[in-house]
């Protein structure tokens, strides 16, 4: 098996993504021997946890944008706010 590209530390979440679909394609193929399948799946997640601490952090830049607002749509009207514009049109 060829030398990783980089270490997870080292890569964007694109190139991360991209060389885990790779690696994915590969281990679907049923072409590596037991150790490169071992060592293939070892990447694997190690670019799965990259990839998902990234998405965290994203996650997290956005709720702090949003002010820490971010709420299902349905709530966005509280049952006060709906009772109170009914009452009026009575």
């Amino acid at each position: 098996m060829s030398k990783p590209s980089a270490e997870p530390d080292k890569l964007d979440f694109e190139k991360a993504l991209a060389e885990l679909e790779k690696i994915v394609a590969r281990m679907e193929s049923g072409e590596l021997s037991l150790e490169q399948a071992l060592a293939t799946h070892q990447r694997g997640l190690e670019l799965a946890r990259f990839c998902q601490q990234k998405l965290e952090a994203a996650q997290q830049q956005v709720k702090v944008l949003e002010g820490e607002v971010l709420k299902p749509l349905e709530n966005v009207t509280s049952p006060s706010v709906a009772a109170a514009d009914t009452d009026e049109d009575s």
